[in-house]
């Protein structure tokens, strides 16, 4: 758990030196800094420590397709999530995507990294691979990522579609081929256990 968050804290840094200087970005998401505290007297030895956050707890980034919260994408805080995530998700080309961005205002907490199956640059995030594919689909850019000259996912996911599509239609007898869907299931994030 910290090491997920304060490897996204160090992503949310570099983004944060990179849209700050913008005219008329403004303040950017931080993700608070997470401690594991070692208490060898106590019944469970280890515990996190992190910031207290008042206010509004908000979940800034969608976790599935069923989830849909307004805020997100019509805050500015909401905004500006969405952005870093494109942001991190254009930088890691697609390897790497932050997700679960939740807080008060900009001040996020235990967010979750998605990562490709076999990983990114040795660093394995704690959320399903899902989670990018669904990012890809259904991020909507807004005025920060054009701030950022982030490029539009639309475009890409829908060339995917259609060469896909393609490959489809080309196939020899492609009317006999039977369609299957992948079940897609959010894989349960493994948490150490913790008191806050």
């Amino acid at each position: 758990e910290c090491y997920v968050q304060n490897t996204a804290r160090e992503y949310a840094k570099i983004y944060a030196a990179e849209a700050e200087p913008l005219e008329g970005f403004g303040e950017v998401p931080e993700i608070i800094p997470i401690f594991l505290v070692h208490r060898p007297a106590n019944n469970i030895p280890y515990a996190t420590v992190e910031e207290e956050l008042v206010g509004e707890f908000v979940k800034y980034s969608v976790r599935d397709g069923k989830e849909v919260n307004f805020l997100r994408r019509d805050s500015e805080a909401g905004q500006k999530c969405c952005t870093f995530q494109h942001w991190v998700y254009e930088k890691t080309n697609g390897s790497l995507l932050v997700t679960d961005l939740q807080g008060v205002g900009m001040k996020l907490t235990d967010v979750g990294i998605a990562t490709l199956a076999k990983g990114y640059k040795g660093f394995k995030g704690n959320c399903s691979i899902s989670f990018i594919e669904q990012f890809r689909a259904l991020h909507q850019c807004n005025k920060y990522c054009e701030m950022l000259g982030l490029k539009s996912l639309r475009t890409t996911h829908q060339k995917q579609r259609k060469a896909t599509a393609m490959k489809i239609k080309n196939l020899p007898n492609s009317s006999a081929i039977k369609k299957t869907v992948p079940k897609k299931a959010r894989e349960p994030r493994d948490f150490i256990s913790s008191e806050h």
